[in-house]
């Protein structure tokens, strides 16, 4: 290979290495912000349905907070930090703590790095958004927010991510930049929208005498507003709250934008525009794979899923929404790294023998 070839080789592979970088950056600052903002609705709706209860015991308490500790796969990292779950240890280890990954500190000084990273690809205004929302989360503490009012501090995180996608969907150019963006927003919310199902039904309802109680309905509202659903499904049933409606909303309804259909049908639109210079790509197994569970998924119905059981039909969605996130960062996202000098004389070499 001659050193003008080498040279060339070497840029390509460093253009190809900063590409990937960049999207990555992107993707993941776009899932770290989501992610917050849905954390920040599960433990407010959490706390306010607590205080719809009243004077509850701390096994009730325990039973009310372990299962959005077990969703995030973070109830072993509590119990090394906490000795009992209730609503102050289980809100300062889910908004405060750096030592669990899923905080709202953690999410958002993630989404902020990620973004400093490609500092200079985002406008200036998603930068202050994201900084302004970092210096919030830093300047509290548990106490302050028990003292001055919990919901207050949560809504604030809500307007942030509100406030950054607003100023990303009016600044951003709409690129391969873009995609990642909104890829990593949909992703993530397919994935906290069959969370939040699950833990509802699987392991919140504390016995089957409950269903169609009081506090079974109150407990589906709490579901509903914590994926700011309550309003969209009251427009669309008008009736009661009923579980079996409230699962075939979140999961099929077409329209509303945290649905896991419309959440899974829109990655599917990204994933065409993110592949479309590769026809390859586009037929790789595991999009493929993923278009097949969307197929099914636009042809089942809410009694074919509790035909199944929802937990396994909720586990099976994970599985297939993480296995095109994987697929994804794994091919467009992630590049290891390249020892430049061993691939330039790999070609040399190959050049030699076809002389």
């Amino acid at each position: 290979m001659s050193p003008p070839a080498r040279e060339e080789y070497a840029r390509h592979e460093q253009a190809n290495v900063m590409l990937a970088r960049v999207a990555g950056s992107l993707y993941w600052m776009s899932r770290y912000l989501e992610r917050a903002e849905n954390q920040a609705r599960l433990i407010d709706v959490n706390l306010q349905l607590l205080l719809d209860f009243g004077d509850v015991s701390d096994e009730l308490l325990k039973a009310h907070w372990l299962p959005m500790l077990r969703s995030s796969g973070d109830e072993e990292q509590f119990f090394k930090l906490y000795e009992t779950a209730d609503s102050e240890s289980v809100t300062e280890f889910m908004t405060f703590r750096g030592e669990n990954p899923n905080s709202l500190l953690s999410c958002i000084s993630n989404a902020r790095e990620n973004a400093r990273q490609v500092r200079d690809q985002i406008s200036s205004e998603m930068w202050e958004v994201l900084n302004d929302a970092y210096l919030f989360i830093q300047g509290a503490n548990s106490k302050q927010i028990w003292h001055e009012g919990a919901s207050a501090f949560y809504d604030q995180i809500k307007r942030y991510s509100h406030l950054f996608q607003g100023i990303t969907v009016s600044t951003f150019s709409r690129n391969e930049g873009f995609e990642f963006i909104q890829f990593g927003k949909y992703m993530e919310r397919a994935d906290q929208i069959t969370r939040l199902l699950d833990i509802k039904y699987h392991i919140l309802l504390p016995s089957a005498s409950d269903v169609g109680g009081a506090v079974d309905t109150a407990q589906w509202h709490a579901v509903l507003r914590s994926a700011s659903a309550l309003e969209a499904y009251r427009r669309y049933y008008v009736a009661d709250v009923f579980y079996k409606k409230v699962v075939e909303f979140l999961i099929f309804d077409g329209s509303f934008p945290r649905s896991l259909k419309f959440c899974c049908q829109e990655m599917d639109h990204l994933i065409e525009l993110i592949t479309d210079s590769s026809p390859e790509a586009n037929k790789a197994p595991a999009v493929e794979r993923f278009r097949l569970f969307l197929e099914k998924l636009s042809n089942l119905t809410v009694d074919d899923i509790f035909t199944q059981g929802l937990h396994e039909f909720l586990d099976s969605s994970q599985v297939e929404v993480g296995n095109i996130g994987g697929h994804l960062y794994n091919t467009y996202m992630y590049f290891p790294p390249v020892d430049l000098q061993a691939e330039i004389r790999f070609h040399q070499q190959q050049e030699q023998q076809q002389q």
